[in-house]
């Protein structure tokens, strides 16, 4: 379980939780759950459209995290922001559709993209995964307070010069990075759950930022490594464990909430959402 592609999974997803999980904090904190849903299943686009011209699907995946974080951000000033959010999501997905109709050839790695195949990680892929983690991580160190200051305190932030515009973005464009780091290995599924449920669970337990943003990150640690260690011993499926898990572990949080007393945090989660 310790050798081979299996070391390659545990280190692959151990930085994969920890940054899903430092993102799934703000994800949580700013009601974004839809957004972290969006940009990832819309990038699968970017992902078709590089196999169709022949040229690597990470770098089609990062293009349209990258242009769907952006519209959203323009397009969210001048409208509805969850509206915007799901006509991006509906012209990505219809465009991936569109250039998985013209290729002629079957492309496994793209549908692995919305699975994830953190059981085929090869160690010469762990490097550049570990390094967009370590990048993703020095630009949420960046704005961490001015967004958290704006996640709390939208209006007092505003006052006090703090952009709202320019932190929505900053979180925007954090989430398409999170989504190039973490796609390729745990697909688009779970890596929303990962976003969002051990974050959730974090602030059920504590209303203390940065005691939620330490726990978030321990929490999707705990749950990628149950998930692999379960799954090497029963052969089932990864993504179902780590649902599972995510699932539990956000249960116990309300239920500890419930327990001592005090108001349950409110985790504004679309419905349509939450039944995929």
């Amino acid at each position: 379980m310790f050798t081979g592609l299996w070391l390659n999974t545990w280190v692959a997803a151990s930085v994969v939780a920890v940054v899903a999980g430092t993102i799934g904090f703000f994800v949580v904190l700013r009601g974004s759950a839809f957004v972290a849903h969006a940009i990832p299943n819309g990038a699968f686009a970017g992902a078709a459209g590089a196999s169709l011209i022949g040229v690597n699907t990470i770098a089609g995946l990062g293009v349209f995290s990258l242009l769907g974080a952006l519209a959203i951000s323009w397009l969210g000033r001048r409208g509805r922001h969850d509206v915007v959010t799901a006509l991006s999501l509906v012209l990505m997905l219809g465009l991936g559709s569109l250039f998985l109709s013209f290729s002629v050839e079957y492309a496994p790695e793209i549908y692995s993209l919305l699975f994830g195949e953190v059981l085929g990680i090869a160690r010469s892929e762990l490097w550049p995964i570990a390094g967009l983690g370590v990048v993703c991580l020095l630009a949420m160190a960046i704005v961490f307070r001015p967004l958290l200051f704006a996640s709390v305190l939208p209006d007092v932030a505003e006052a006090r010069g703090v952009s709202q515009y320019r932190m929505e973005l900053c979180f925007l464009l954090l989430v398409a990075l999170t989504t190039t780091v973490t796609v390729p290995i745990v697909g688009t599924f779970l890596m929303f759950s990962l976003m969002v449920a051990p974050a959730a669970a974090a602030r059920s337990f504590t209303s203390r930022p940065a005691v939620a943003l330490v726990l978030s990150v321990a929490i999707a640690l705990v749950t990628v490594w149950a998930a692999i260690a379960v799954s090497f011993q029963t052969n089932w499926p990864i993504g179902f464990f780590v649902g599972a898990f995510g699932t539990v572990s956000y249960g116990s949080g309300r239920l500890f909430a419930l327990w001592r007393g005090r108001p349950v945090v409110r985790h504004d989660v679309e419905p349509a959402v939450v039944a995929v």
